[in-house]
C-alpha cells in the first residue's frame, strides 16, 4: 500500500515537473530575439493576420475571441505548410519547433476551455499562440534570407 502511494506521488510530481519544464522552455524559446525580425515581412508577403490579432488583443475593447482564434489557426496552417514544403535541407522542423507546435495546440485547447470562464485567460492564450506564429514567420524569413544569400 505504501509503495503504491509513493509510486503515485513520484509519478504525479514527475508529470508536474515535466509540464513546468515544457512551459518554461516554450516561453524561453518565444522570448529569444534574433538580430533581424522577419516576421512582419513574412506576414505582409503571405497576407498573415497575426500582427493584427496581437494589436486587437492588446486593445482594451472587447474582441471576438472566436474570430481571432480562427484567424490564428489559418495563419498557423499556412505557415506550417509553407515551412514543410520549402525546398532545401532546412525545411524540416527542429525539436524547438515541434515543441512550439505542441504548445500552440495546447494553448488552443486552453483558450477554448478558459474563455467561457475568463476572457482574460482566453486573451493570454491567444496572445501566446500569436507569438508562436510570429516565431514561425521569423524562422521562415531567416531560412529564406539564408537561401537567398547562398
Amino acid at each position: 500500500m505504501f509503495e503504491s502511494a509513493l509510486t503515485v506521488l513520484i509519478t504525479g510530481s514527475s508529470v508536474l515537473l515535466f509540464g513546468y519544464w515544457f512551459r518554461y522552455t516554450c516561453l524561453l524559446i518565444l522570448s529569444a530575439k534574433t538580430t533581424r525580425d522577419y516576421a512582419s515581412e513574412v506576414a505582409m508577403a503571405n497576407q498573415l493576420s497575426f500582427l493584427n490579432v496581437q494589436t486587437r488583443l492588446r486593445e482594451q475593447g472587447t474582441a471576438d475571441l472566436n474570430e481571432l482564434h480562427a484567424s490564428l489557426d489559418r495563419d498557423y496552417a499556412l505557415l506550417t505548410y509553407l515551412i514543410h514544403h520549402t525546398n532545401g535541407a532546412n525545411a524540416e522542423f527542429r525539436i524547438e519547433d515541434r515543441m512550439l507546435q505542441i504548445n500552440y495546440r495546447l494553448m488552443g485547447m486552453w483558450c477554448k476551455m478558459s474563455r467561457r470562464f475568463s476572457v482574460e485567460a482566453g486573451r493570454q492564450a491567444l496572445d501566446e499562440m500569436s507569438m508562436v506564429i510570429a516565431h514561425f514567420a521569423n524562422s521562415m524569413g531567416e531560412r529564406a534570407a539564408v537561401g537567398a544569400a547562398a
